[in-house]
């Protein structure tokens, strides 16, 4: 990404989001600002029990104007192929109706949706068929006026070995048998002997206990590596042969993520200003003996699979970068078309709510997945800006879309 000014709120609140999307899969980065901070927000205002994060617009003049959207649609066609897959499933239908918007009438959606961008319209026809055709609901956001605080997460690659040596020594472990999930994979907690549910261990019992011991699944050569795979929730592992071995999120403890930015800026290691997490690495790398210190801050810790092909969201589809979004999707339509008002230094626009975040929850918060390698975590770390949500769904009463606009 090119450089532009990034926005940075001191609030308290907003601690746990220093590596921050998607845990359950992923969270988000916040990167360094270099302009004073606007007045604090409560990004993780929580809506009302029952209350859904996206509200119609009946004016048309709040529409936005999609035209400079409809010019790039690179990978649009992908990303909306993997909702489609996801909302076949028979346990897609266990979330919807979304309102007043059925599990037919989301499918439909995305099937006119894939229909139009198969058209290869001038972006100004394609525009005028999105805003005749399909309603637009805006995210209520933190403020009930539409503020949402777009962050980026993404997959990285580091070294690793399928054995333990002297150089690879820090794990990634598997999901013990002991730790109970519910029906939709929320975790219950620890089973115990004689039954009884509990609260699974917190991250600094289980690394003080060497309680997972067997369950071992890659081993990294940089303990605060193995954090950033916890925060991201996939990565590559590159072998000594060249060999990369695909790992993603399985299960976690139980915990609440708690971030360790705070600590870090309490004990002077870092400014508000100066911390990221490129930062961090090279200072955990010159300062390996205080990692446990702060990653023991967070009681999180997280379990993996082997997870050939590409990192796949909480849909279990395959994420799309650039293009796919992590929501609070207690409050937000799986899988949905959506487009992000944001002005980022790479422009994003048409994007599908695929996935999930342990940081992302509240109708405040959106995460943008954008790639794979040390790029994309440069591109994440710099993306950290307020914007506006908009969802679209075809009208009711609409018959196939052709390959013409109206007025056009």
């Amino acid at each position: 990404m090119k450089n532009k000014i990034i926005f940075l709120c001191t609030l308290l609140a907003l601690a746990f989001l220093i590596l921050a999307g998607c845990q359950q899969k992923r969270s988000a980065v916040i990167t360094d600002s270099r302009e004073p901070a606007p007045a604090a927000k409560d990004y993780l205002r929580q809506l009302p029990p029952g209350e859904l994060a996206l509200r119609k617009i009946t004016d048309p003049a709040q529409i936005p104007d999609y035209t400079k959207a409809c010019s790039d649609l690179d990978g649009l066609q992908e990303a909306i192929a993997r909702s489609l897959s996801y909302l076949a499933k028979p346990s897609s239908k266990r979330f919807y109706p979304y309102g007043d918007i059925t599990h037919e009438h989301a499918v439909k959606s995305l099937q006119e949706l894939q229909k139009l961008v198969a058209a290869k319209l001038s972006p100004g026809q394609m525009n005028s068929i999105l805003r005749e055709k399909y309603d637009t609901y805006i995210s209520v956001g933190c403020d009930d006026q539409g503020t949402v605080l777009y962050t980026g997460y993404y997959t990285p690659i580091f070294n690793g070995s399928l054995l333990r040596t002297e150089r690879y020594k820090y794990p990634l472990y598997k999901t013990p048998a002991d730790l109970v999930k519910g029906p939709e994979g929320s975790i219950l907690g620890q089973k115990s002997k004689n039954g009884q549910i509990r609260q699974y261990t917190s991250r600094e019992d289980i690394q003080k206990s060497n309680m997972l011991a067997g369950l071992e699944l890659i081993w990294l050569a940089d303990p605060f590596e193995v954090y950033i795979v916890h925060v991201q929730g996939s990565a590559k592992i590159r072998l000594h042969d060249g060999r990369i071995e695909a790992i993603g999120y399985d299960a976690h403890n139980g915990w609440e993520y708690k971030s360790i930015r705070h600590k870090l800026i309490a004990d002077g290691k870092f400014t508000e200003k100066n911390i990221n997490m490129k930062a961090m690495i090279e200072y955990f790398k010159a300062h390996p003996a205080e990692v446990d210190t702060y990653v023991g801050q967070n009681p999180r810790f997280v379990f993996f699979r082997p997870e050939p092909g590409e990192p796949r969201g909480s849909l279990n589809e395959p994420v799309t970068p650039s293009r796919t979004i992590a929501t609070d999707k207690t409050i937000y339509p799986r899988a949905m078309f959506a487009f992000a008002a944001v002005d980022l230094d790479k422009p994003v626009g048409f994007v599908l709510d695929q996935d999930t975040g342990g940081a992302i929850r509240a109708a405040g918060r959106c995460d943008l997945y954008l790639g794979i390698g040390e790029r994309a975590g440069e591109l994440a770390g710099k993306t950290y800006r307020e914007g506006q949500l908009y969802y679209l769904f075809i009208k009711p009463e609409t018959g196939p879309i052709t390959g013409k606009a109206q007025g056009n």
